[in-house]
């Protein structure tokens, strides 16, 4: 018999909860998909761990999420891949 994954949360040293994008790009469309991302996002805010939203893409996912009081997002709406200098660049500029 196998365990649970949410054992590793008693059982190693972690501080952070990442939310798949699959969980996310059903958000606005899938009440299953939203209902989910909630209670991860207060699983990690009342075992005081970080948790990052990856695939974020749009306007509604972002809302959503800062909604729930998510403040740590991945995906194309915030900028696709850069390479090392634009990167750089960008973050000088929105720094």
């Amino acid at each position: 018999m196998g365990y649970s994954s949410l054992i590793y949360l008693k059982r190693f040293p972690i501080n952070t909860l990442k939310i798949d994008r699959s969980f996310i790009q059903d958000i606005n469309g899938d009440s299953d998909g939203a209902f989910i991302a909630k209670a991860i996002i207060g699983l990690g805010q009342k075992l005081k761990l970080n948790v990052v939203a990856e695939g974020v893409e749009t306007m509604e996912q972002l809302q959503f999420l800062q909604n729930q009081n998510c403040t740590q997002m991945q995906g194309f709406i915030f900028s696709r891949p850069l390479p090392a200098g634009e990167m750089t660049e960008l973050l000088k500029k929105y720094a």
